[in-house]
């Protein structure tokens, strides 16, 4: 006789048996109990499901097991789990079924559980998870199975502002007015309609049938599930295919089950605000502090400066924490195109170089502003006509056509660069922060692009053979010194048939020195096989220019009589630029037609959408696809996710945003899906990520390196090139989303937009005028 079953004699039960039967019957409940209270569990958001460390007990891993074997293709049929999803994901088969299996499915439980009503949820659920394996949320274990059988290998490393970007598993790191997420419409719309359902389910803790699992959206604080939450029991398909190890003894340890317990309840209240102290930076050059460049400490421990060591990045060996304060009457910035012309004078307020420059037309103070009359000393009558002056001089320079990116080398404030836009080029402007104060400040809050650099000791820091042209314009490099070790490097950063325009006084003045330059310049350049392409003179600026273009063979250097300056190692990489020396050498010209260089990029704007001639199908992308694929896979998915989320989701106001810096750029596909809007992207390739910022310039854009450092650090950084009212878009593992909100809500920072789906999160923050009233001193910084 089977246990469990009553025994009747003469129309009694066995008194025996009954006991027995009881015995059982209990037991049968309390594991029922236990199963319902593991499967409720995963009623909580799904963020914060601690993955790894939920276990279940023999009992309920027999059942899945008996479920499994009684529907053998419930597995196979199981769709794979997807990573964060930037755009609607299309619904599984299943969420389109009726209800008439489901009300079978009920009265069938109805009457198989009538002995022991008490229990009929319970074991509705428990049938849930067993006939519906599907519906459980994606493992870390699937997940790692999709990245390493699909589009990704890499794993996950240090903690900082990285997400995971979930077009066929691929992965990104993202930031500043970078990172976007729609969420699931079409759920919404179906989860909408059936709301006496959904409550039904959010009271039992039952999913219907083919419901797909996503997250919770925040908005102003308020936590919205956008879909039922997920009760199958987290791990259970890794729990599956591992039983056999766990029978043999592979227990996990007290140390590793802590751990993740704690994990687990501090990722499970993201509310929950850790406190952080922050102080204002007390440093000499106040609302202006650059960590790397304001090292007062180490400049003053330099042995010379003669190569403008002082100028050059200095960073300190812990990145300060300390908020930067801003400037006293603080505005908001004009808008572009406005701000090209006159920008608020609190915002920048030096009037150093109003007073040395202001007679040429550099940047004079006009009340409450800050105005840009002209071009620079060399244009003092427009920069838009100086530019086409040099088109007209030579015009294969075809400036929007095929050159795209240039290199302004000492470019004061910026207005080459910023009058160059109306050519649809896109220029990197670069000054170093010297005694006239910040002239890349003024560049910057003009709206134009541009960095703080010097050419010192150390190359500058982007690949080689990248910008189109590099212009000059009274930049008062002493170029042919040393063997010409500046000017070679710009040689090796310019593109093979690129142009070097050189507008200064060598060029058309006949002073002793201005002539003993320009005939070391003479030698130089026709050493290095520069070939001059044009002197001419501008006689409405009154200045003159030289052209030069840079040779596409090496069968010059080869011509040499004198090989000075020598050829470079074959061993030197031309595209390493961190912290590397200069050296007075030339980099052969690629010449095989599958190398980066032998060929001149498309016209713009094709090149933008196009995968380069040197990206090779042999070749592995970033996301684990051939190269070419992996390009085109990024690039239309970055179109998808700016137009369906950036654009109509983030609150953002497109029209007043002009300056925005992707942290993690891969290829660049964010900044060129922002092609059609007023706004320039510097983007970003991490020092210790993929080197992919050639391709990011060989589409048309342009980028630097940089290491970011902890997360406290870098959020404040972000906090101090952050303009206010700017955005913070930052896409993470859920942990990290939430211990970044608790810092950003530390600094007053407003939380417009949070959204979370399985371990991942997306954060939009706004930066407000706040500044603490503790003051902390840098040392290091103190002049």
């Amino acid at each position: 006789m089977a246990l469990g079953k009553y025994s009747r004699v003469d129309g009694k039960k066995s008194p025996s048996s009954y006991c027995s039967t009881v015995t059982l019957v209990v037991f049968v409940a309390l594991c029922l109990v236990g199963v319902w209270m593991m499967t409720s569990s995963s009623v909580i958001p799904v963020q914060n499901v601690d993955i790894s460390s939920q276990n279940s007990k023999n009992e309920v891993k027999e059942q899945v097991s008996e479920s499994n074997e009684s529907n053998p293709s419930s597995e196979n049929n199981e769709s794979i789990p997807k990573q964060f999803e930037d755009n609607p994901g299309d619904l599984p088969e299943d969420a389109t079924k009726g209800d008439s299996n489901e009300k079978a499915q009920e009265e069938n439980s109805t009457s198989q559980n009538s002995n022991t009503p008490e229990n009929t949820s319970d074991n509705a659920a428990e049938r849930n998870q067993e006939e519906n394996p599907e519906n459980k949320p994606k493992s870390e274990d699937a997940s790692k199975t999709e990245i390493e059988n699909g589009e990704e290998k890499t794993e996950d490393g240090d903690s900082k502002m990285v997400d995971r970007d979930s077009e066929a598993g691929e992965t990104r790191t993202d930031s500043i007015n970078n990172s976007g997420s729609e969420p699931n419409t079409e759920i919404d719309k179906k989860f909408d309609s059936d709301e006496t359902e959904k409550k039904s389910e959010e009271n039992t803790g039952i999913k219907k049938d083919g419901d797909e699992v996503d997250g919770q959206i925040e908005v102003d604080g308020e936590a919205k599930d956008l879909v039922p939450n997920e009760v199958f029991p987290s791990g259970a398909k890794s729990e599956l295919l591992n039983e056999t190890t766990t029978q043999n003894g592979a227990w996990s340890s007290q140390a590793v089950e802590s751990k993740n317990e704690k994990e687990a309840q501090k990722s499970s209240e993201p509310n929950q605000e850790a406190v952080y102290n922050w102080k204002l930076c007390n440093v000499t050059a106040g609302p202006d502090y650059i960590p790397c460049l304001d090292n007062l400490q180490a400049i003053r421990n330099l042995r010379t400066t003669k190569h403008y060591e002082h100028r050059e990045r200095h960073c300190p060996e812990e990145p300060p924490t300390c908020l930067v304060p801003l400037p006293e009457g603080y505005q908001r910035p004009i808008e572009w195109p406005t701000s090209r012309e006159k920008i608020w004078y609190h915002n920048v307020p030096h009037t150093k170089l109003a007073q040395v420059k202001g007679h040429q037309n550099w940047v004079k103070v006009s009340g409450d502003y800050l105005t840009f009359p002209g071009g620079g000393t060399q244009f003092k009558h427009g920069a838009l006509h100086y530019i086409d002056v040099i088109q007209q001089s030579v015009p294969d320079i075809a400036w929007g056509k095929r050159s795209r990116v240039v290199l302004d080398v000492g470019c004061g404030v910026a207005s080459f660069g910023g009058y160059l836009f109306d050519r649809n080029v896109l220029t990197m402007s670069l000054a170093p922060k010297d005694e006239h104060e910040a002239q890349v400040q003024f560049a910057l809050e003009r709206g134009i692009p541009a960095i703080s650099a010097v050419m010192g000791t150390k190359r500058l820091l982007f690949p080689g053979r990248v910008f189109d042209v590099v212009h000059c314009a009274r930049c008062r490099v002493p170029w042919h010194i040393e063997g010409g070790k500046l000017l070679l490097e710009l040689n090796r950063v310019l593109r093979p048939g690129g142009f070097f325009i050189w507008s200064a006084t060598p060029v058309y003045q006949t002073g002793a020195e201005d002539a003993g330059i320009w005939q070391a310049m003479k030698e130089l350049t026709k050493s290095m096989c520069w070939n001059v392409v044009k002197i001419t003179k501008d006689k409405v600026n009154k200045v003159g220019i030289a052209i030069y273009q840079k040779p596409t063979s090496n069968e010059c250097y080869e011509k040499r009589s004198q090989h000075e300056p020598p050829l470079c190692q074959e061993s030197d990489d031309p595209n390493a630029a961190w912290n590397v020396p200069l050296q007075a050498c030339m980099h052969r010209v690629p010449v095989d037609a599958s190398e980066r260089g032998s060929q001149w990029p498309e016209q713009w704007s094709a090149r933008l959408e196009k995968p380069p001639y040197w990206l090779l199908s042999s070749q592995v992308g970033v996301y684990g696809k051939a190269a070419p694929e992996d390009f085109s896979s990024d690039y239309e998915h970055w179109n998808r996710v700016v137009t369906k989320s950036y654009l109509t989701e983030m609150e953002i106001n497109w029209s007043k945003v002009r300056n925005v810096m992707d942290m993690n750029s891969i290829y660049g596909g964010f900044a060129a899906a922002l092609k059609k809007l007023n706004v320039w992207v510097m983007n970003v390739v991490p020092v210790d990520s993929p080197d992919t910022l050639p391709i990011i310039y060989e589409r048309g854009l342009f980028g630097i390196y940089h290491d970011w450092c902890n997360l406290m650090a870098v959020v404040a950084e972000a906090d101090r090139i952050l303009r206010p009212e700017g955005r913070l878009i930052v896409r993470d593992k859920v942990e990290t989303i939430n211990e970044l909100e608790s810092l950003l809500k530390s600094m007053h920072w407003e939380i417009p937009f949070k959204y979370s789906k399985d371990n991942e999160g997306l954060l939009c923050a706004q930066k407000t005028l706040w500044r603490p009233t503790e003051v902390e001193t840098i040392a290091y910084a103190i002049g």
